[in-house]
C-alpha cells in the first residue's frame, strides 16, 4: 500500500469517527429510564465543567442516565465563563462563533435542540484586520463583497482570490457530502468523489493558499483570523483552519445574548432538569481504579463517588499526572504526550471605560485584529516568546454588538494576544503561594504596552477613560482551569496531530475516557461541545 493510500484511509477513518456527532441521531443510542441508584453512585462521572464536560453530561442526562459533573471552580463553563468587576461584566474568552439557525433565529446549541433560550446576535462586520499599510473590513455573510474588495487592492491576484475562496468552499462542501454519506465511502474512488479533500487533506492552511496566491501580503490578509485557531498558517492543518474560516465567511460571526456564561448555564440547567447532578466548587483529588479499571473518583474532603464510566474534561496532563496513580499503562500512554505540542496561552487586558469612547471615536467594528507585519510565523514566534513588540493583538469592542453590553454611557472591551508560558514560569512557584509582587509588576508592564498600542493605533484617550482594569496571564489561565502551561486550545492542531492522530476519547484505563480540547476533534466552542457528545456516543455504544 502506498503512503498516499495509507494517508487517505487514515483521514477517512478520522472523518467517519466524527460522523456520529456531526449528524447525531439520538434514537441510535441506548436510553435508560432514570432508574434509581444509590446516593453516591452514578452511570457516569465527568471531571470538569468546561463545555466538553457539560455537553457529555447533558448527553447522558438526555438519554435517561444519571451523570455527575464535578467542577473545581464555583462557576461552570471553563473558558466559557464571565466575571464581574464593579458594574462591568467581562467574558473570559468568547469573541465570535458560528452557530446554527432554526426558524430564522440563531439559537442552535449543537446536539441539543431542546435548548432554545440561548440566542445569538451577529457582529456588525465579521472582523476588521489592520496591517501596516492595509485596513481590511470583512463584511458579514457577503463573500462576493469580500472577494471584490480584495481584488481592488490586489488586481493582479483577482483570479487567485476567487480560486482561494472557491477552494475553501469546495473543501467544506466535500466534507459535508462525506458526512451525508454516513461513512459509506469507496476508498477506491475517493480522489474523484472528493477531489478537494484528496488534494488538501494532508497539508497546511498555508500550502492550500499557496496554490492560488503569490503576494505575501495578500496571503497574510486572507489568513488574518489565524489567531482564532492558535497556530500560524504554515503549521496548522488545512482541515482545522480553512473549514472554520470559510464557515465564518459563509455563515457569519455571532455572539450569545447574555455572554458565553449563558451557554454554560443552559447546559447545567439541562443536566439538572433531566435528573443529573452538577457539583461546583468541588475538586477531584483522585480517579479511583481497581485492577486497571476506573470505578469512580475521590474529592477533597475524602468523599467517594462510584460510576460505570469516568470522563475527564480536565487537561490530559492533569488527568494522568495528578489524578491517577502511576501505573505501567499510564506511563506508556503519557510518553506519547512528549511528541505533541501544547498550544499557546494568552495575555488579556479587560477594560471598563467610564465614557462611551467607542461611539465618540466612531469605531463601528466589534472584532479587530492588529498585525505588526505580514509574516504570521514571525508574529507567532514573538507571541510564543512574550515579545509584545513583534506580536499583534486582537481587540473586542462588545458595545458594537446589537445587545446592550455595558452600563449606560460606558464601554467594555478586551485586548488579547496569544502568549507562551515559558516567560511566566519563573513566577509560577511564588504565584501559587500567593507571593505576587514581581508577577504583578510584570503583568502591569505588559498591560501598559498593550494599552499604549491600542491608544496610539485606534483609541486616543483610552488611558484616561479607564475605570476598571483586570489582567489575565498564562498563570491566571492555569490557576482557574489547571490546563497544562495555561493552554487555551489543548494540543496544537498540526497536520501530525489532527483527526485520527489526535488523542482519542479512550485511554489505557478501562472505563476512563477523555472529552474536550485535549481530545478529538479539538478546540473551539463548537468542537468541544461535539467532543463531549462524541465521547458519550462511544461509551453508550459500548454499553449498547
Amino acid at each position: 500500500m502506498s503512503t498516499d493510500d495509507f494517508t487517505r484511509r487514515e483521514f477517512l477513518q478520522s472523518i467517519i469517527a466524527g460522523i456520529s456527532a456531526g449528524s447525531i441521531d439520538w434514537t441510535a443510542f441506548p436510553a435508560a429510564s432514570h432508574q434509581s441508584l444509590p446516593e453516591n453512585q452514578f452511570d457516569a462521572i465527568i471531571i470538569g465543567a468546561g463545555l466538553g464536560g457539560l455537553s457529555c453530561g447533558a448527553a447522558f442526562a438526555r438519554q435517561g442516565f444519571k451523570p455527575l459533573v464535578i467542577e473545581q471552580h464555583t462557576k461552570p463553563g471553563g473558558y466559557a465563563t464571565t466575571f464581574q468587576r464593579k458594574d462591568f461584566t467581562f467574558d473570559v474568552s468568547l469573541h465570535s462563533t458560528v452557530v446554527g439557525e432554526r426558524g430564522g433565529v440563531h439559537n442552535m446549541i449543537p446536539g441539543f435542540p431542546e435548548i432554545t433560550d440561548v440566542t445569538f446576535v451577529p457582529h456588525p462586520e465579521l472582523y476588521r484586520a489592520i496591517f501596516p499599510d492595509h485596513d481590511i473590513r470583512v463584511p458579514q455573510r457577503n463573500i462576493g463583497g469580500y472577494i471584490e474588495m480584495l481584488a481592488q487592492l490586489f488586481p493582479d491576484e483577482k483570479d487567485g482570490i476567487k480560486g482561494a475562496i472557491e477552494d475553501m468552499r469546495a473543501f467544506s462542501g466535500d466534507v459535508r457530502r462525506l458526512l451525508a454519506k454516513q461513512g459509506k465511502v469507496d476508498p477506491g474512488t475517493f480522489v474523484n468523489d472528493f477531489p478537494y479533500l484528496s488534494k488538501f487533506m494532508s497539508g497546511t492552511w498555508a500550502q492550500m493558499v499557496d496554490t492560488r496566491i503569490r503576494n505575501p501580503k495578500l496571503k497574510a490578509i486572507l489568513c488574518a483570523q489565524w489567531v482564532y485557531y492558535g497556530l500560524p498558517p504554515s503549521q496548522i492543518s488545512a482541515f482545522y483552519s480553512a473549514m472554520p474560516a470559510f464557515g465564518y465567511l459563509e455563515g457569519g460571526g455571532y455572539y450569545p445574548v447574555g455572554r458565553s456564561q449563558k451557554i454554560s448555564d443552559a447546559l447545567v440547567a439541562f443536566i439538572r432538569s433531566h435528573g443529573g447532578t452538577v457539583k461546583l466548587g468541588t475538586q477531584v483529588t483522585e480517579i479511583l481504579t481497581t485492577d486497571g479499571v476506573a470505578t469512580g473518583v475521590r474529592v477533597a474532603g475524602g468523599q467517594k463517588y462510584k460510576s460505570r464510566a469516568v470522563i475527564s474534561n480536565a487537561a490530559a496532563h492533569e488527568t494522568f499526572d495528578r489524578l491517577l496513580e502511576v501505573e505501567p499503562l499510564v506511563k506508556g500512554h503519557t510518553r506519547v504526550f512528549e511528541s505533541l505540542s501544547v498550544s499557546l496561552s494568552c495575555f488579556q487586558v479587560f477594560l471598563g471605560l467610564k465614557t462611551d469612547l467607542v461611539r465618540k471615536l466612531g469605531i463601528r467594528e466589534s472584532e479587530i485584529f492588529v498585525s505588526t507585519g505580514y509574516d504570521p510565523d514571525r508574529e507567532y514566534k514573538s507571541m510564543r516568546d512574550a515579545d509584545l513588540s513583534g506580536g499583534g493583538f486582537a481587540l473586542s469592542l462588545y458595545d458594537n454588538l446589537p445587545e446592550k453590553f455595558s452600563p449606560p454611557g460606558k464601554n467594555t472591551l478586551n485586548i488579547l494576544t496569544l502568549q507562551g508560558y515559558d516567560h511566566w514560569q519563573k513566577f509560577e512557584a511564588d504565584y501559587l503561594k500567593g507571593n505576587k509582587t514581581a508577577y504583578n509588576a510584570e503583568k502591569e508592564k505588559m498591560a501598559d504596552i498593550l494599552i499604549d498600542s491600542v491608544e496610539k493605533r485606534l483609541m486616543p484617550g483610552l488611558r484616561d477613560a479607564i475605570e476598571v482594569k483586570e489582567i489575565g496571564t498564562p498563570l491566571t489561565n492555569y490557576r482557574y482551569t489547571r490546563n497544562h502551561r495555561g493552554a487555551i486550545y489543548g494540543w496544537d492542531q498540526t497536520v501530525q496531530n489532527s483527526g485520527e492522530k489526535r488523542v482519542p476519547h479512550t485511554t489505557p484505563i478501562k472505563n476512563l475516557y477523555l472529552a474536550g480540547a485535549w481530545s478529538r476533534p479539538g478546540h473551539g466552542y463548537g468542537a468541544v461541545i461535539w467532543s463531549g457528545i462524541e465521547c458519550f456516543g462511544e461509551i453508550a455504544k459500548s454499553w449498547g
